[in-house]
């Protein structure tokens, strides 16, 4: 089944060159040319996932996914920066993004991130983790729905998580007091064999910060200084 990829790219021979090499593996495209037009495509429609370039006309590709974020749109995002350092990839995740990639990008290995990211976005491609014991999970003040995907904490009701955000918590959830490394973390929740250190920190700082009475004095989301990370209920 074709799954509808928004481009997001003011180069209009790499745009072009990407819905291309999409269709040739078998997905449709919409292409935007800047970052408000993205904006309205994304909210007026559903995609399978964003591809975002950071430097855009109008709103950068950051802004474009603080907007979506703030909005509740969850759809993945894959973001491209042509900048070497690490100010883009990082605030780019801290926004919500899956994954990045970094221009010049080799296509195979661009085309092989997106499908990672739409099998871990799409539940009758995933392969889960663990089989559920239960319809949901209840740690403290927090109520994970498996079957509906949605986290409700006591004081403040439901809290809006990304796909990747939802699969790490539940992972932590179901491995209390277990420390696992990155590599790990990586292999078991990403589905990667390798990646980023940074990306796994991220993606743990922004379930400190919600959940986290005080995300810099974690008392969940614990570090494992030289190990990596351990979850204490």
């Amino acid at each position: 089944m074709s799954e509808t990829i928004l481009i997001v790219e003011d180069d209009e021979a790499i745009a072009t060159g990407l819905s291309l090499n999409l269709k040739l593996a078998g997905h449709s495209s919409v292409i935007a040319r800047d970052g408000e037009d993205a904006i309205k495509l994304a909210t007026n429609a559903d995609f399978a996932l964003i591809l975002l370039d950071i430097n855009l006309p109008r709103k950068n590709g950051l802004e474009v996914l603080s907007a979506l974020r703030a909005a509740d749109n969850l759809v993945p995002v894959i973001c491209v920066t042509a900048r070497e350092g690490e100010y883009d990839k990082v605030a780019a995740l801290r926004l919500g993004a899956d994954d990045y990639v970094t221009k010049p990008f080799g296509l195979a290995e661009l085309l092989a991130r997106i499908e990672a990211v739409l099998r871990r976005a799409n539940p009758v491609q995933s392969v889960p983790i663990e089989v559920p014991v239960g319809p949901s999970i209840e740690l403290d003040d927090i109520s994970i729905d498996l079957a509906q995907r949605t986290v409700t904490k006591k004081d403040t009701g439901e809290i809006k998580l990304t796909h990747l955000e939802f699969e790490l918590l539940v992972f932590f959830a179901r491995h209390p007091n277990q420390v696992f490394s990155r590599a790990q973390l990586f292999s078991l929740v990403w589905g990667q064999s390798a990646g980023s250190v940074r990306t796994v920190d991220n993606f743990v700082g922004q379930l400190r910060k919600r959940f986290e009475q005080n995300p810099e004095q974690p008392r969940h989301f614990i570090t494992v200084r030289g190990s990596g990370y351990r979850f204490d209920p």
